[in-house]
């Protein structure tokens, strides 16, 4: 899943973060209850602001939720388990993705 937010930004709110991932922002504030590895900051007014880190990580939590279909518990374990392999696999399929999106713009302008 390739996400859609300004590599520029060192802080990003719910609202920005959920409608880059197309789910709603309750349930980036239970994944945020549910998974230790984000860490939001807060706002004085009390806002989660989500890091570029928070978001890699919340795109390893819904590319295993949504898309291999884990149980938060067994998300939570695997994460535990096998984060750093997780995370170099997960950013290899990332940029396989983003090249093969390149290719097939190429493509499609030929």
């Amino acid at each position: 899943m390739h996400i859609n937010l300004s590599p520029d930004k060192r802080y990003y709110s719910i609202g920005e973060v959920a409608k880059a991932f197309d789910v709603n922002a309750s349930l980036i504030r239970f994944w945020d209850s549910e998974f230790d590895i984000l860490k939001p900051k807060k706002n004085a007014k009390g806002n989660r602001m989500f890091t570029p880190e928070d978001v890699k990580n919340l795109q390893l939590i819904y590319h295993l939720v949504k898309e291999r279909g884990f149980t938060l518990e067994g998300a939570k374990t695997h994460l535990k388990e096998g984060q750093k392999k997780t995370l170099d696999k997960f950013d290899i399929i990332n940029k396989l993705e983003t090249i093969k999106a390149q290719l097939l713009s190429i493509k499609s302008e030929l």
